[in-house]
């Protein structure tokens, strides 16, 4: 890896990193106090309105009407969308700088003829992402715990537990951005890129809810990342989901693996 490379990246990502992890810091903190301390009033409403009991059992992975109880609420301020959408927003950010965003910028003819090799250029890059990465899943966490500990009336989860949903939201991030780095390696524009990543990732976010009541899309939800990250599950069981977290790690290490490759064989013109 090249010192100055990474650097380099540092100073490029640190305002999004910073902005990215005081938001979600912010919002879990506040998700982590609300959600439990008003349980019961959310329950009783809740069981009700069948449309919010199918949108929870999406997100929470299980049946709400019948799953819907204190580990619900301390599970769902780390699937609620807006946390999805921030921990995304951060992969998409940061790992489609590169190529795409040097290509667009028209800095890629500096950047790559520097006397180190693409993979070298890439492994930089991607050392100062999963720094990155690790500084927003501490802020999400001392978010959490912060909010979690205001709440007075709700019971509070284990830590241990809390810290194995923290890793399977890593993994989830990593794959994230495994798929955001092989987007961008067959990109030329940085906009295009984040546009057709996401598009992908709601995708996933989409055939994840359809597969509540759609039995086509429940057999083709392994295809889904949020198949693989179920809090509630790990909350309410204390298990740690080995085989979710490493289908995510597989397929972050797989997705980065075909962008080095597309990266390094691939012709770059700026002009």
């Amino acid at each position: 890896m090249n010192r100055g490379l990474m650097l380099k990246a540092v100073v490029e990502i640190r305002t999004s990193t910073l902005l990215c992890g005081g938001l979600l810091c912010g919002v879990e903190a506040i998700l982590a106090y609300v959600l439990p301390t008003f349980q019961a009033q959310f329950s009783e409403n809740l069981r009700q309105i069948r449309f919010l009991q199918t949108f929870f059992s999406a997100m929470l992975g299980v049946d709400a009407s019948e799953q819907f109880g204190p580990e619900a609420f301390m599970a769902f301020p780390w699937v609620h969308p807006v946390v999805l959408a921030l921990v995304w927003a951060h992969a998409l950010v940061c790992c489609t700088r590169l190529p795409a965003g040097e290509i667009e910028q028209g800095t890629a003819d500096v950047t790559f003829t520097l006397p180190v090799t693409r993979w070298e250029i890439l492994r930089s890059e991607t050392a100062v992402w999963l720094a990155a990465s690790l500084t927003v899943m501490a802020m999400i966490l001392l978010g959490n715990t912060v909010g979690g500990s205001y709440a007075v009336a709700a019971e509070h989860a284990e830590g241990a537990r809390t810290l194995i949903v923290l890793a399977n939201l890593w993994c989830l991030h990593l794959a994230v951005g495994g798929l955001s780095w092989l987007v961008s390696a067959l990109s030329n524009r940085r906009g295009v890129a984040i546009t057709v990543a996401f598009v992908l990732l709601l995708a996933s976010f989409l055939l994840n809810y359809l597969a509540q009541f759609w039995e086509f899309a429940k057999r083709i939800a392994f295809l889904g990342l949020l198949d693989y990250y179920r809090p509630l599950v790990i909350l309410r069981d204390g298990i740690m989901p080995w085989r979710d977290m490493a289908i995510l790690l597989m397929a972050a290490i797989l997705l980065w693996t075909a962008a080095g490759v597309v990266f390094t064989r691939r012709d770059v013109c700026t002009t």
